[in-house]
């Protein structure tokens, strides 16, 4: 499920919540009561198994020289 990023209108609270796309957004801060607007931001990416970019990550170990002065 998504982690959404919450602020408050009023006070500046801000947290994070785990919620189902299903779920409505929240509209009231837990803490004074005023209204919430959500925060957009940037999620992580993570990068798994073997069809990176040759020249990605290499070891330098590596002299095969594939790849070397690619642009």
């Amino acid at each position: 499920m998504p982690k959404y990023s919450y602020a408050c209108k009023s006070c500046g609270h801000a947290f994070d919540i785990v919620q189902s796309f299903a779920d409505d957004a929240l509209t009231v801060c837990p803490e004074c009561g005023g209204d919430l607007r959500k925060q957009f931001g940037v999620g992580g990416v993570t990068f798994n198994g073997s069809g990176f970019y040759r020249t990605d990550s290499r070891s330098s170990s590596d002299s095969s020289g594939v790849g070397a002065g690619a642009a």
